[in-house]
């Protein structure tokens, strides 16, 4: 459920509330109540507002974070939302960093990354979103020696 663009919401968080949110909390109930199973949503772009508003419906993990939308600031999310949701991504930035930059920034970017999102546990590794087919594969070997270099716990 996209329910963002790179610049902001597709709907009003009124909107949200008004039609989805309580089939939402009708199918995170449902899966919670008859097992032990975590909830994920997929939910690309600018989603700021609806943060709190998956965490409410009892959402447990968020993917992916698409750092490079308006409003999707790391830290911001990991300081306001990071002990009630986990997040599934946002490791690497896959439309402006991944394909351009040079080994030595993304393994910067990427170990900032971690360190923004990692601290006290909460964070699932991933990319943004798919890796481009102009990536050089230089920079994909990159992010995962980065990864696991940086993202075993305790993170440092």
């Amino acid at each position: 459920d996209d329910l963002g663009t790179e610049e902001g919401p597709q709907i009003s968080v009124q909107m949200f509330r008004d039609f989805y949110k309580h089939r939402y909390e009708e199918l995170i109930g449902y899966v919670k109540k008859h097992s032990k199973a975590y909830t994920w949503l997929h939910s690309c772009g600018s989603i700021y507002p609806f943060v709190k508003e998956f965490i409410d419906v009892g959402l447990d993990v968020l993917n992916p974070v698409q750092i490079s939308a308006k409003g999707m600031d790391p830290k911001k999310l990991k300081s306001e939302f990071g002990d009630q949701i986990s997040f599934w991504g946002g490791g690497v930035d896959t439309q402006h960093i991944l394909p351009f930059a040079k080994p030595d920034e993304v393994a910067e970017h990427v170990k900032k990354l971690i360190k923004i999102f990692a601290p006290k546990g909460g964070y699932i590794y991933a990319t943004v979103h798919n890796i481009q087919p102009q990536t050089p594969p230089q920079n994909i070997e990159t992010i995962y020696k980065t990864a696991y270099k940086y993202g075993k716990y305790p993170i440092k």
